[in-house]
């Protein structure tokens, strides 16, 4: 190995977060469902949810495809691909407006779910493969690093979107930073698809996986547990044929079935506490500081989610993935299960972000696993495949919130529209408790499932790479 050629491995890291941080705004759809259902008053609940549940299935999937060509090109074009994929969708999704309602809608899944999903998906692996690779003897804390940034993208582009779409000052945790354009909700797509096209890209070039053979100076392989069985890296047809993969799988769909159904619904869900308790109808004034509060949250709840990957990253290199993950899902199971009595704002965070953190921690945690039963040489093709259950998960996790959600009254509430035209619109108060109990329930069950079924990880043996040297040689050589 010619040491003249390493770059510092934590320059690998600063790029990683340049993707990952614009990657997570994917996070921020509820702050768009009340724009969109006000300006296509036709769309039910279920209907504005579906961009939703599209944008993170092709997400999951394009990761598949993603991870596969990232292993074979390399991480840096694969990325920047995805990052033109990404800003091009949502500068598509501007035309939305210009169709009615049904059109409309379709014409928003196909740029903002399925191109968006696409390069976000494609993007998304390339950091996480690519660090695990440069970082051998701190897996959970690195991918922790390496997707903190995915989950802090909401906190930074919630407040942003919001205050485009409104035309109100940029406001961190209430704290008024500097104004904003009113650019309304069609055109603050586009605006978000130049930034996120911007940085993608610029992030990408940074990245490029390590030399043949990498070791970081002075950590040496752990040796082999005794009896230690000899594969070290397995192909995905060989990963797909385990069953512990697949008790995995549904755990990991499990968290983010949880998880994603309070991220994507989390302003939402405050709107529905927070109208029920004010008399109606509801002033203009009122309506601004309930919606304001609910991009706040989502905000706050990024933060804990971007907390999340790095603590129980961490955490995990120190007890173990299989002890923090049982407590991570007996955590966010027993939040769920009483979410819907947490309807003041202060309890409302509290649970949210409880829920947020323990979801981090399983987007940190699932990759390490990955990395640690399956091997490092195929992970992009590998965690793709695991990915999948995040893709599922966020088609089950906003669906149940919709589809369970019992609509218990209607509120009106005033807007003003062009002309100063005061109208008066309604409010469909929602009861979410039946999906968190399902999501809630299902988190204790996977806690039993990993309490069962999670093996100890079978260390790398330094006479395996030796062995398989000559053929990682060719390999990475491909993907630089």
């Amino acid at each position: 190995m010619n040491g003249d050629k390493l770059i510092n491995r934590w320059l690998i890291v600063i790029g990683a977060l340049v993707i990952q941080v614009s990657l997570g705004a994917v996070y921020i759809w509820s702050v768009f469902q009340t724009p969109l259902k006000r300006a296509f008053s036709s769309w039910s609940e279920t209907q504005v949810t579906l961009p939703a549940q599209i944008v993170l299935a092709a997400f999951a999937a394009a990761v598949i495809l993603g991870g596969r060509l990232q292993d074979r090109l390399g991480p840096r074009k694969v990325a920047t691909a995805g990052g033109f994929i990404l800003g091009l969708g949502l500068i598509l999704a501007r035309f939305t407006g210009s169709f009615e309602a049904g059109p409309a809608l379709w014409w928003l899944i196909l740029t903002f779910s399925v191109m968006g999903g696409i390069g976000i998906g494609a993007a998304y692996v390339c950091p996480i493969a690519t660090c695990v690779k440069w970082f051998p003897d701190k897996k959970g804390l690195i991918t922790g690093l390496a997707v903190a940034g995915f989950g802090a993208g909401a906190f930074f582009f919630a407040p942003l979107a919001k205050g485009l779409i409104s035309g109100v000052p940029y406001e961190m945790l209430g704290v008024k930073l500097f104004p904003l354009p009113e650019l309304e909700v069609f055109n603050t797509f586009m605006a978000l698809g130049i930034i996120f096209l911007v940085a993608v890209v610029a992030g990408a070039q940074i990245l490029r996986n390590p030399p043949a053979g990498y070791v970081p100076p002075g950590w040496t392989p752990p040796k082999p547990a005794q009896g230690a069985a000899a594969k070290v890296d397995f192909t995905p047809t060989e990963m797909l044929k385990l069953p512990t993969f697949w008790l995995l799988w549904l755990t990991y769909f499990a968290g983010c079935t949880a998880g994603l159904q309070v991220i994507m619904k989390a302003s939402p869900i405050w709107q529905s506490f927070a109208f029920g308790s004010l008399t109606p109808p509801v002033a203009e004034s009122e309506f601004q500081r309930v919606t304001t509060y609910g991009a706040m949250a989502v905000s706050i709840l990024a933060i804990f989610n971007s907390l999340g990957r790095i603590l129980w990253g961490k955490i995990s290199d120190t007890i173990g993935r299989k002890i923090t993950l049982v407590a991570m899902f007996l955590i966010c199971g027993a939040v769920m299960l009483v979410l819907n009595s947490m309807q003041t704002y202060s309890l409302y965070l509290f649970g949210i972000c409880v829920v947020g953190l323990c979801f981090g921690g399983y987007l940190a945690l699932y990759p390490a696993v990955t990395a640690d039963l399956y091997g490092t040489k195929h992970l992009g093709a590998n965690y793709g495949w695991m990915f999948s259950a995040y893709g599922a998960g966020g088609i089950a996790g906003p669906y149940l919130a919709a589809k369970l959600m019992k609509v218990i009254g209607q509120v009106p509430y005033q807007v003003t529209e062009p002309g100063n035209k005061i109208v008066e619109k309604m409010f469909a108060l929602g009861n979410y408790r039946p999906a968190f109990l399902t999501a809630g329930i299902a988190c204790l069950v996977a806690a039993f499932i990993i309490l069962i079924a999670l093996k100890p990880a079978k260390p790398v043996m330094p006479a395996q790479i030796a062995a398989m040297k000559g053929e990682l040689d060719g390999q990475i050589a491909k993907e630089d």
